[in-house]
């Protein structure tokens, strides 16, 4: 039996064996023929540059697949992407309507003065443009007006495009890209105006965003071409801004139980008042505290600008409306005395539109009639119809367009129905008032229409009238009516908006609004003279 030491020194020969068996077989292929050897060095060449160029594919393999998986991190990630490409930061309430815009088809944000929502659709545009293939994404933009869509929302636009140093070229209203060999349009602008329902006719993409800025002044049938823009999956509709318009399709989307994601957004919630942490250039931006405490003081808590633009509510009345919704229902649950004449008023129907006949009893208001029949004769037997029915003295009827045509036939039958001339000027009338100072009660208006429907709007204000309500004829179409038409002051003069202005915003005719008023307006004698004819009755 060999010892330890033995063993070991033997182990050791072994190992010295073993690395001179492979020096010899090193200096065997050293000694091998010339020929093989350079044939070796070729293949040992032509090995190493096949290693280099599968090194070369693997690395662009690996570099695109990285490229996707960024894309797919963008298109879920759309803040991530504001910050990285464009280097810009956004607060908490923006970073939410990112997230919706991915997760929703539809979202609605009401949100008070300078929350930075036209900020964010401008980012979402240019992310939206940006995370989806050249030629799969379209963008469609509108506001209430060209300044809105040009000086807002494509500002902004613009200011995307220019820090993320995006692809293609802009306009004012316009976003161009290169694809393969051409030039095409992939994102535009345009006002309510250019966006009727055909204006939407072929626009055709996979990957579709439409935003609504200003949404409460934009109609509700250019939400519904708006929508028509979305009928596949991957297609989203935003609609932002101060909710003014309680009446308008933007507050009817913001409802609780809406389709729509909505993401209200008050002031006192902005980081101005949270303190949320972010950069000084943002802050300076959003809605200051100052200004909402002189607003509280300017205004008052109850005001509805308040609601609208600090608290983004929308108020129980719209901000430029004539007449505010608790005056109408106060109307509608008055019950008064009918006293006095009777008188009718008579909106005439044209083009599809109604033809309404009003009573008014006193401070009583009732329709009597309303019918879509376009011949002018049955109108003219129905207002006679009425005059007999309900002893009314007299029937005003609007003369302007048709209704001249009924007027004209119904004065040479020596019947008691006068025409109203709505457009025409008041006149220069002067009065004393209680400190003996003279005035012209009519001073102020634009025209007998301004001055008429202000005189409806005192009757309301001091309660001074009954209107239908529940099932009685016309009266939820009066009260829509009532609640939706406008009013505005330019220069110090009250105008109020025509029924050509409200069919083009996507509202019903005010048919049964118009025969109130016409029922109600008692003319200055002054102006009666070739407008309104004789009583010949």
């Amino acid at each position: 039996m060999r010892s330890v030491k033995e063993a070991t020194e033997i182990q050791i020969l072994q190992r010295k064996l073993a690395g001179i068996t492979g020096k010899i077989s090193a200096v065997t292929e050293e000694l091998q023929d010339e020929k093989d050897r350079k044939h070796y060095k070729v293949k040992v060449v032509q090995d190493n540059d096949e290693y280099q160029s599968a090194r070369s594919s693997i690395a662009i393999e690996v570099e695109a697949i990285e490229a996707e998986l960024k894309e797919r991190f963008y298109l879920k990630y759309p803040d991530k992407w504001i910050e990285d490409i464009l280097g810009e930061s956004i607060w908490s309430k923006q970073k939410e309507i990112t997230e919706a815009i991915v997760q929703h088809r539809r979202v609605a944000v009401p949100s008070c003065f300078n929350s930075g929502k036209s900020f964010t659709a401008a980012r979402l545009t240019a992310w939206w443009i940006s995370v989806h293939k050249p030629g799969e994404a379209f963008v469609v933009t509108t506001a209430t007006t060209g300044a809105q869509v040009k000086a807002i929302l494509w500002r902004e636009i613009s200011r995307a495009f220019s820090n993320g140093k995006l692809p293609g070229r802009l306009n004012k209203t316009e976003w161009w890209l290169q694809i393969g060999d051409h030039e095409e349009m992939v994102a535009f602008g345009r006002k309510p105006d250019d966006l009727d329902p055909e204006a939407f006719q072929g626009i055709h993409a996979r990957y579709v965003l439409v935003i609504i800025d200003e949404a409460a002044g934009v109609s509700k049938l250019l939400f519904e071409a708006a929508d028509a823009l979305i009928t596949n999956d991957d297609s989203r509709i935003l609609a932002i801004g101060n909710p003014l318009d309680n009446t308008s399709h933007f507050a009817t989307i913001c409802e609780k139980d809406s389709e729509w994601k909505v993401i209200r957004i008050p002031a006192f919630i902005t980081p101005n008042f949270t303190e949320e942490v972010i950069s000084n250039i943002l802050k300076e931006t959003l809605i200051s505290k100052n200004w909402v405490e002189e607003m509280r003081k300017e205004w008052g808590e109850n005001d509805m600008r308040w609601q609208a633009k600090v608290k983004a509510e929308f108020p129980s009345s719209q901000v430029d409306g004539l007449i505010p919704l608790e005056w109408i229902k106060a109307a509608q649950e008055k019950t008064l005395e009918p006293e006095g004449a009777i008188e009718l008023g008579v909106d005439v129907g044209a083009g599809g539109d109604k033809s309404v006949i009003v009573k008014r009893h006193g401070c009583v208001f009732r329709i009597v009639k309303r019918d879509s029949n376009p011949d002018t004769m049955v109108t003219l037997k129905n207002i006679l119809h009425y005059i007999d029915a309900t002893g009314a003295s007299i029937a005003k009827i609007d003369e302007i367009g048709i209704g001249k045509g009924i007027k004209d036939v119904a004065s040479a039958a020596k019947e008691p129905i006068i025409g109203v001339n709505v457009s025409i000027a008041l006149p220069k009338v002067t009065k004393l008032n209680k400190e003996g100072k003279k005035y012209n009660p009519y001073e102020g208006f634009a025209n007998l229409r301004a001055w008429a429907y202000w005189q409806l709007r005192e009757r309301f204000k001091k309660g001074l009238i009954d209107l239908p309500s529940g099932n009685q004829l016309g009266a939820k179409d009066l009260a829509i009516q009532l609640a939706s038409i406008k009013y505005k002051r330019l220069k110090g003069i009250i105008q109020i908006e025509s029924k050509a202005d409200m069919k083009r915003d996507g509202r019903a005719s005010p048919d049964e609004l118009d025969a109130v008023m016409l029922a109600d307006v008692q003319l200055p004698k002054q102006a009666q003279s070739g407008v309104w004819g004789r009583n010949r009755r």
